[in-house]
C-alpha cells in the first residue's frame, strides 16, 4: 500500500491517517537532523551561526588538499609532517601528557599547528608542551577606532608581509584577545586604539592605555611552524565569511597536501558523522560492511527473482490445470510483451525456471 491510498478512503481524504502519516513524516526528519547534525558552539557539524559547518565543509570540499577530521591524536603520528597543517579550534578539555607528546612530535617533524583561541586556558597549555613561546593574553581585545559593531568586533589594520597572509588585508574579530608574542612574528594586529578589558562592555577611564595589539603570529618549532590566533570566532559560520577571514584561515594550509581538523579535545560528533568517522578510521570495519553490503544485495536479488518468477507462473499457468500449459515460444512472446527491457537470457531463464516447475509438478 502506498501512503497515498494509506490517507485516502471511499469519501475522500481520511484525515487522522493523513495527520499519522504527516507526524510520522516529522519524527523522522527530527531524528535524521539529531542525528546528522550538532548545536555546539564551534561544532564542525552545526549548522547555526555559532558552528564551523562552512569552515569544515570548504575543507573537505578542496581538491588542492586532503582534509580529515580526527578524534583521536594517533592521527598526528600516521600523517607526513612535513605535508600537514593541523588545526585546534578553542579546546574544550585539556591535552594530557600522550597527547601533547603527539602534537610536540607532529610540529618538531615538520608540520604545521594552528591554535585558535580567546579565553581558555587549554590552548596555552598545548603551546607550552609544544615547545612554542607565543600565548593568548585571555582578556577582552577592545578596539574603539577601528571596529564592526562596536570596539568588541575589531577590525585589523596592520598586516605583515608575509607568506601566510598573502591575499589578506584584514581580520574581522569577534570577542577577540590578543597574542602575546614573545619572540614570536607578528602576522596581523589592531589599530592602535585597542584596549584590554576585562569584559566587553568594560567602559573607558581616564587611564586607559591604547596600543595596537598583535592577534595572529607565526614562529618556528622545531622543523616545523606554529601559528597562534586569538580568535576562534573567525571560524564560525556567523564570521567565516567576513573579511578576509576566510581568505586567512585558507591561507594557513595553503601550501600542503593535508588538513588535520583536530576534534580530539572538543564536543562529540553528531551519531552519523561518528559513524562515518570511525568507518574511515577502520579499514577492516569497512570491509565488513562492504562484505555485508555485497550480500544483503545478491539476497534481495535472489528473491526479487524468485518472487517474479513466481508472479510469471501465476500468470502463465504452470500446467496444473487443464488447457493452461503454453508452450515455450508462447511464453516467451508474452514474457517480451510484459517484460520489454528483458533481454534473450533473462527469457530463457524464467521458461527454464517454469518448466522445471512443471516437470516437478508433474512427478508428483
Amino acid at each position: 500500500m502506498n501512503p497515498r491510498e494509506y490517507v485516502t478512503d471511499g469519501d475522500g481524504i481520511d484525515w487522522p491517517a493523513a495527520l499519522l502519516v504527516a507526524l510520522g513524516a516529522v519524527v523522522i526528519v527530527g531524528l535524521f537532523v539529531a542525528a546528522t547534525t550538532s548545536s555546539a558552539a564551534f561544532g564542525p557539524y552545526n549548522p547555526a551561526w555559532d558552528g564551523t559547518d562552512d569552515f569544515r565543509e570548504v575543507i573537505q570540499t578542496d581538491d588542492d588538499v586532503e582534509g580529515e577530521l580526527i578524534r583521536e591524536t594517533d592521527r598526528y603520528e600516521e600523517v607526513p609532517a612535513e605535508e600537514t597543517t593541523a588545526i585546534v579550534v578553542a579546546p574544550d578539555e585539556p591535552y594530557g601528557a600522550a597527547d601533547a607528546a603527539r602534537v610536540q612530535e607532529f610540529v618538531g617533524n615538520g608540520g604545521t599547528l594552528v591554535v585558535l583561541e580567546n579565553y581558555g586556558t587549554d590552548a596555552n597549555d598545548l603551546l607550552d608542551a609544544v615547545g612554542a613561546d607565543a600565548r593568548t593574553n585571555g582578556s577582552v581585545l577592545l578596539d574603539e577606532q577601528s571596529h564592526d559593531q562596536g570596539p568588541a568586533m575589531p577590525i585589523t589594520t596592520a598586516t605583515a608581509n608575509h607568506e601566510r597572509t598573502a591575499g589578506v588585508d584584514q581580520l574581522t574579530l569577534n570577542h577577540a584577545t590578543a597574542v602575546d608574542p614573545n619572540g614570536a612574528t607578528a602576522l596581523i594586529g589592531t589599530s592602535d586604539y585597542a584596549h584590554l578589558a576585562d569584559s566587553p562592555g568594560t567602559e573607558l577611564e581616564d587611564d586607559t592605555a591604547f596600543d595596537a595589539y598583535p592577534v595572529a603570529t607565526v614562529e618556528d618549532v622545531g622543523s616545523g611552524e606554529v601559528v597562534v590566533v586569538g580568535d576562534p570566532s573567525i571560524t564560525i559560520n556567523a564570521m567565516y565569511g567576513e573579511p578576509d577571514n576566510a581568505a586567512f584561515l585558507q591561507r594557513q594550509y595553503a601550501d600542503d597536501d593535508r588538513v588535520l581538523l583536530d576534534l580530539s579535545h572538543g564536543e562529540e560528533l553528531p551519531p552519523l558523522a561518528s559513524i562515518t568517522l570511525t568507518l574511515r578510521e577502520l579499514p577492516a570495519l569497512q570491509s565488513l560492511v562492504g562484505l555485508f553490503v555485497v550480500v544483503a544485495v545478491i539476497g534481495a536479488s535472489n528473491r526479487t527473482f524468485r518472487n517474479g518468477v513466481g508472479t510469471v507462473r501465476d500468470r502463465l499457468g504452470s500446467g496444473d490445470e487443464p488447457g493452461s500449459a503454453l508452450s515455450d515460444a508462447e511464453r516467451a512472446e508474452l514474457l517480451r510483451e510484459r517484460h520489454p527491457d528483458w533481454d534473450d537470457e533473462q527469457v530463457q531463464e524464467t521458461i527454464t525456471a517454469l518448466n522445471r516447475s512443471r516437470s516437478k509438478h508433474g512427478d508428483r
